[in-house]
């Protein structure tokens, strides 16, 4: 009986921390997903070395390399050339994002058949508490092998995943990176240190070089060192609460937080190919295109931005960027990008330098700052009002006859430069909330160029014969 205000006060005082044991975490994190569902699509990529590249260019940087290509040294990040002179059988392969989020659906769908509590935390990563299952499931890691049998039925076999297993979600994370691919690991308090003696500060997760000196400095030179460090020389290492966090995830302590608040921020980026740069239309489209993207994502969230942030990286020069400060919430596309537009004109005027150049390598936007459609405040003559109700019937007729039924003058200009581009970070655009009842299908749909008509390719042979005929008429 004397034990139970005890326990209590631990909860009360720790905020709801849960102690080793108490809690189960099973973490998923998918094997090279975006390369592995290009292999599970096309047999004949199978068993290769491919890297997937965000566009179809002889520089393009490649985003995701196969299990097969990275035991030649390939990383995510290197260039084509880079990745040649390490692989030179390697195969490049477009990325095709819709895909993957059709896989990641998938795959959401299996884990939610064991648990309730799943949150993905990326397109290729999710989280799963089972602490309320400790009496449903006997083994977790027999749970783990049935999880993989059924992701191998709903995905296919080439599409793997690691899976960790710990007391809290970090733990369960750094689990997962011990074996790859197509690990299953369990971390424990009886054999935690034995894995982090093996290891690199930087190979925790969130430990990179800067906190890696850091802790250097104090003499915390290891894993099995932080761990064993007290909870007062963590927080002199990282100058606060921080210090803090780590102690506890280190030792099997961790609020389990499964949350997945709204946005705070959206953006939108693409690397621009050499076809994009050398004209200017090209990049005004794409821009427009990055701004139609975010447009799109905000009617789905029935949110308004209030903030909007834009940079250009270039080659060989520095960058730019502008952040602007509406007064009237927005989240059309077109007024985005005015305002966009006005900064790179002031700029121009005052620096006689043209943004828009054969040296752009990267550009970006970003709407922050929302505001709730309820909310919106309307002006007493504008007729914003129609504007936006206009836009909310025209999205929902591309999402029940396809996106193509109506668009944007400016989505046919350039259309396959036009291509759709995957984040590995959030996927709440696949997560119904309080202002979206349904997952946003748009994103399931292939944003990349349609195929021309029959009619149209013959019709375009035909002038092109006419052409060569006339031509060598004129010759002779």
């Amino acid at each position: 009986m004397c034990k139970l205000p005890v326990v209590m006060l631990v909860i009360m005082q720790t905020n709801n921390i849960i102690p080793a044991n108490g809690s189960v975490v099973m973490y998923v994190d998918m094997n090279s997903f975006f390369a592995s569902c290009e292999q599970q699509e096309h047999t004949e990529l199978r068993g290769k070395p491919i890297g997937v590249i965000t566009h179809p260019s002889a520089h393009a940087c490649v985003i995701a390399p196969s299990v097969e290509a990275k035991k030649w040294g390939i990383k995510t990040g290197m260039r084509l050339p880079d990745c040649k002179l390490l692989c030179p059988q390697m195969i490049p392969v477009v990325a095709r994002p819709y895909i993957y989020r059709m896989y990641h659906v998938k795959i959401m769908e299996v884990l939610k058949q064991y648990c309730e509590e799943v949150v993905a935390k990326s397109i290729d990563e999710a989280v799963m508490n089972m602490t309320s299952y400790k009496l449903v499931y006997q083994d977790f890691k027999a749970l783990a092998l049935q999880i993989k049998a059924d992701l191998a039925i709903a995905c296919g076999d080439f599409v793997k995943c690691s899976i960790g297993i710990s007391a809290n979600s970090f733990l369960a994370k750094l689990a997962t990176e011990i074996q790859k691919p197509d690990g299953l690991i369990e971390i424990t308090p009886d054999n935690i240190d034995d894995y982090l003696k093996k290891m690199k500060l930087t190979d925790l997760p969130g430990i990179a070089k800067a906190n890696e000196r850091r802790l250097k400095m104090i003499g915390i030179n290891d894993p099995y060192a932080m761990r064993h460090a007290s909870e007062a020389l963590l927080r002199k290492a990282f100058g606060g609460v921080v210090g803090n966090y780590w102690y506890r995830r280190l030792n099997f302590y961790d609020k389990i937080d499964l949350h997945s608040s709204d946005y705070k921020a959206m953006s939108a980026a693409r690397m621009v190919s050499r076809v994009q740069r050398e004209n200017r239309q090209a990049l005004e489209s794409l821009l427009i295109s990055l701004c139609t993207r975010l447009e799109q994502r905000m009617v789905k969230q029935n949110a308004f931005c209030r903030e909007v942030h834009f940079y250009i990286r270039f080659i060989d020069l520095p960058g730019w960027e502008t952040k602007v400060r509406l007064n009237d919430a927005t989240q059309d596309a077109f007024e985005i990008r005015k305002y966009i537009i006005q900064q790179m004109e002031t700029f121009e005027k005052q620096h006689r330098f043209v943004l828009f150049n054969n040296k752009v390598q990267h550009m970006g936007v970003t709407v922050a700052s929302f505001i709730h459609g309820d909310r919106i405040q309307y002006g007493l003559f504008d007729n914003k009002i129609k504007q936006d109700e206009a836009r909310k019937i025209m999205y929902q007729i591309k999402d029940k006859y396809g996106r193509d039924i109506v668009r944007k003058a400016v989505e046919t200009i350039y259309p396959h430069e036009m291509r759709d581009a995957i984040g590995f970070g959030s996927v709440k655009d696949f997560v119904p909330s309080n202002h979206q009842r349904e997952m946003n299908q748009y994103l399931l749909q292939d944003d990349g160029p349609s195929p021309v008509p029959k009619h149209v390719l013959e019709l375009r042979e035909r002038k092109k014969k006419a052409l060569e005929a006339l031509n060598h008429k004129q010759a002779s």
